[in-house]
């Protein structure tokens, strides 16, 4: 007992230091680095080492209620930084999703929307392309009984994909890329996926769930490292190297949210066609094989949560 004790106490405070103190500690470094150099002395590491140095000369910093006093200050500061790019980045990924954008305010409802019609333009040009590449392939083979070079068709479709998976009914990618799950899942068995999803959910095996959970927190970890990237931002105003640090963190935080959430997609995807007949056997429809339409609207109709109809006018309800 005590061995695991001390295995968990160990785990919990590697992840205390990487995920709280390490960010925060190199974003209040950073800040001091803006505050204490400038614009104009961008890059004089000496200034830098000198004003540590006198900061380190101080009459309280030799003292141990002076060094508990810094050591507790820092801490606060950096564990303030970390909460405050998680609250970030959980803004940015409620944004990059959009799943609710046409709900939003006005304006940004509008942007968006215009996102949407512009993505939407783009990918079915993109689709026509590939589709004509198809056409072709199939014609040289029914022609020349041969196989076309598939270059021209890989790229067609790679270059339709870039866009979106389908077509687009969101403004970001990665929201189109949840958002096709659905589509797929509708079309291919009828499965109604917002429905479905919290019964299947309960239905799945510890493995399957411990993947999703896994992607779910990757995802969430590369949100937040787009909240850093904001967080780092203002820090251009005084010091433009910061400018340099917040791009490459925003860059990395893209790529990360673009395969995270093409993870999340696939993982959601895989465990509705899999498992949607083991959602069926535990409700008690009968269904022999694998899903199919029937089973998707036998699913559907079953959990779908059904509206009561209206009461009489002079008969209110109690």
């Amino acid at each position: 007992m005590d061995g695991f004790l001390s295995a968990l106490g160990q785990k919990l405070a590697e992840r205390w230091l990487t995920q709280l103190v390490l960010p925060g500690a190199l974003f209040l470094a950073t800040a001091t680095a803006a505050h204490t150099l400038g614009q104009t002395q961008a890059l004089d590491y000496h200034r830098l080492a000198d004003r540590i140095t006198h900061w380190a000369q101080t009459p309280a910093a030799p003292t141990h209620g002076g060094q508990a006093v810094l050591l507790g200050a820092i801490l606060a500061i950096a564990a303030a930084a970390v909460l405050a790019a998680q609250g970030l980045g959980a803004l940015v990924q409620h944004a990059t999703l959009a799943a609710d954008w046409r709900t939003w305010p006005r304006l940004l409802r509008q942007w968006a929307h215009t996102r949407v019609i512009r993505r939407h333009t783009r990918w079915r040009a993109a689709a026509h392309r590939y589709q004509r590449q198809l056409d072709a392939d199939a014609r040289s083979l029914a022609l020349h009984r041969r196989r076309a070079d598939p270059t021209p068709r890989r790229a067609a479709h790679h270059a339709m994909l870039r866009i979106a998976t389908e077509a687009p009914d969101r403004p970001t990618w990665s929201g189109d890329r949840i958002h096709a799950t659905a589509i797929r899942l509708e079309r291919d068995h009828h499965l109604d996926l917002p429905v479905l999803w919290p019964h299947l959910w309960l239905t799945l095996p510890e493995t399957t769930r411990t993947e999703i959970t896994g992607t779910e927190q990757a995802l969430t970890r590369a949100t937040t490292l787009a909240g850093w990237a904001l967080l780092y931002a203002p820090l251009t105003i005084w010091w433009w190297p910061a400018a340099l640090l917040s791009a490459a963190i925003a860059l990395t935080a893209r790529y990360r949210i673009r395969t995270t959430t093409d993870t999340y997609a696939q993982l959601l995807e895989a465990a509705a066609r899999l498992h949607a007949t083991d959602l069926a056997a535990q409700l008690g429809i009968a269904h022999t094989g694998p899903a199919d339409p029937t089973l998707g609207d036998a699913l559907t109709h079953q959990l779908r949560t059904r509206t009561p109809p209206p009461t009489s006018e002079g008969n209110p309800p109690h």
